[in-house]
């Protein structure tokens, strides 16, 4: 049911020493909506047992759905908030042709229960889990909200990115909101202008909500506190799947992902460009497999189409089956970290 792919030095290292928590300094954590479903038993295995003792910190970097799950796992009880987030997320309903503002709406009050009254103080407290929420501050037309010079900014977008992943440096500008003691900096071969912003009680919540507000679908964020003023929206828009080279790189990266080929960015999904490797040699990738997708309800992992395409009754209860089938992902990596068989491991190519 799991796959488990290895960049090069990752294999290496694994091969030595086993799956021992204390290699791990990173992990990502992508954006997807609520694909995200189907890590959740990884989740709540990953922080409930394999990392519950550690002393050594590690740093969660997340967009969107990604930031929203390490805003739960680096709460004081990171297993409690996680279900939380997974129960919150799974039950949401919106009225027929839901317009943005009920979608931010919800999204708003979404976060303001899975942070709770202290969830905030925990997250940049946190000595060990250091959270980091990417969002991507917009320029030019992706920065209107009126729905038509935003779609104009959005096609351009695509229209750039389709000749050079860099010219979409023109219109974005990453934003890396980080708990306040972190070190860690983030480097690509596009040239993004990347700026970093301690995580404060005035802006934790709002960057990341403007990490997970897809343009169009929700309202962008304006002027977060602390930062340069303007609008901000969804991290993934830049970091997708993550095509970047992080540092500092003293061990390895950890990437529950439900694909095996990351996409870089949100107008990358579509194309056949693929990640550079090298940012990924360091990476151990845990992806559900081929035979796990087929089991689950319309074999398939839950995507966004699911609020449009199915009935919310329906919708409802297939995601419910597959937060409950992802468990079994969590006792195949389980087993590995108790017995660590490297042969059916696939290099990250």
């Amino acid at each position: 049911m799991l796959d488990i792919y290895c960049g090069s030095n990752a294999l290496k290292t694994i091969q030595e020493h086993g799956f021992k928590q204390e290699l791990f300094t990173t992990m990502l954590g992508a954006s997807g909506g609520p694909k995200w479903f189907s890590l959740f038993g990884l989740d709540k295995y990953l922080f409930g047992e394999y990392f519950k003792d550690r002393r050594t910190e590690l740093n969660l970097v997340g967009s969107s759905a990604g930031a929203f799950r390490f805003a739960a796992l680096s709460q004081q009880d990171p297993v409690a908030a996680i279900k939380r987030l997974a129960t919150l997320y799974s039950q949401t309903t919106y009225s027929e042709k839901a317009k943005n503002k009920e979608i931010t709406a919800k999204a708003i009050a979404l976060l303001e229960e899975v942070l709770g009254a202290s969830g905030s103080e925990e997250i940049i407290k946190n000595p060990i889990f250091k959270a980091h929420f990417i969002v991507a501050k917009c320029r030019g037309l992706t920065a209107f909200e009126q729905k038509t010079p935003l779609m104009l900014g959005l096609i351009s977008s695509m229209v750039f990115n389709q000749i050079n992943r860099g010219l979409l440096a023109k219109q974005y500008q990453r934003f890396v909101y980080h708990h306040p003691k972190s070190q860690l900096t983030i480097n690509d071969p596009y040239n993004f202008n990347t700026q970093y912003q301690a995580l404060s009680h005035k802006n934790l919540t709002t960057s990341l909500l403007a990490s997970g507000s897809i343009p169009v679908v929700m309202g962008g964020v304006k002027n977060i506190a602390d930062s340069p003023k303007g609008m901000y929206r969804d991290g993934g828009i830049i970091d997708y799947h993550f095509d970047v080279d992080i540092k500092p790189a003293s061990g390895l990266t950890l990437y529950p992902h439900f694909s095996p080929t990351p996409k870089a960015g949100w107008f990358d999904k579509n194309l056949a460009r693929k990640v550079n490797t090298e940012y990924y040699k360091n990476t151990v990738m845990l992806v559900p497999s081929a035979a796990f997708i087929a089991q689950l309800p319309f074999a398939k992992i839950p995507d966004r189409k699911d609020f449009i395409n199915l009935a919310p009754a329906t919708r409802l209860k297939y995601w419910q089956a597959v937060l409950k089938a992802s468990e079994c992902l969590a006792d195949e990596f389980s087993a590995c970290v108790a017995k660590p068989n490297t042969e059916h491991i696939k290099l990250i190519e």
